[in-house]
């Protein structure tokens, strides 16, 4: 396993995230993956079924001390790191008139204050040799939508923070990139009624949701040599709802 290359991507027991570190185990990468509540059954061994020396760590990305020690057990292990992927996030949505303060600070917290943490510990531990940091936007970041004030700011706030860390620090060889996947299917998604779906994929040109292996191929896409000279981009995977 010595020499692999290791990518990181945070909320990656399910959903996209598991998508994620599914289609970085196939390229060849070791995977280190977060979750903050409970290891769904066969994550780590589905990964390292595909040669990955996989590694799942429990960790709370929005505090501080938290992200310290999942960063300190990774460099244990590995010592290198090739690629972050800032994949966890929640949301809390309600019209802006109801949303408390908390339900503000919490997202807030979840979604962009981690980034700040983990692309902080990231670009210690890539140093000179560069990486790559994918963070995980979403379409709504570029447009907004009703009762996700908190989400929306989240999000939005990730695409700037791509954009000033990407310029910072690509004279390192450490390039900076952002994904805002549209409406994907996910467990979220499953929940909808039928006419809900049907609603929402009128406002799709392809009429149809995406894949979560869409945005996965996409991260790796941005984390190889093929992406060498991409930076600070914002790719949107959303079947062509914002244009």
């Amino acid at each position: 396993m010595e020499g692999k290359k290791v990518a990181l991507i945070t909320g990656g027991s399910r959903g996209i995230g598991k998508a994620i570190a599914v289609e970085f185990a196939k390229s060849g990468y070791n995977v280190v993956f977060t979750y903050n509540s409970t290891l769904p059954d066969g994550v780590l061994n589905e990964l390292k079924a595909l040669g990955s020396d996989a590694l799942a760590i429990k960790c709370d990305v929005s505090v501080e001390e938290s992200v310290t020690a999942l960063f300190k057990q990774l460099e244990e292990k590995y010592d290198r790191l090739d690629v972050l992927v800032n994949n966890a996030g929640i949301t809390n949505d309600k019209l802006l008139l109801r949303m408390s303060f908390e339900d503000f600070t919490k997202v807030i917290n979840t979604n962009l204050n981690s980034c700040f943490l983990t692309c902080k510990n990231a670009i210690k531990v890539m140093g000179r040799a560069g990486g790559a940091i994918i963070n995980v936007s979403s379409v709504v970041g570029l447009m907004g939508n009703a009762g996700q004030a908190n989400y929306c700011s989240s999000k939005a706030g990730l695409i700037g923070l791509t954009k000033s860390v990407a310029k910072e620090y690509g004279g390192r060889n450490i390039r900076v990139n952002a994904v805002a996947p549209g409406f994907i299917e996910t467990d979220m998604t499953s929940g909808l009624t039928e006419e809900i779906k049907k609603e929402y994929q009128k406002q799709i040109p392809m009429k149809r949701f995406g894949k979560a292996e869409d945005v996965a191929h996409a991260c790796v896409f941005l984390a190889g040599e093929k992406a060498a000279y991409i930076t600070g981009q914002v790719l949107t995977i959303d079947g062509g709802m914002y244009m």
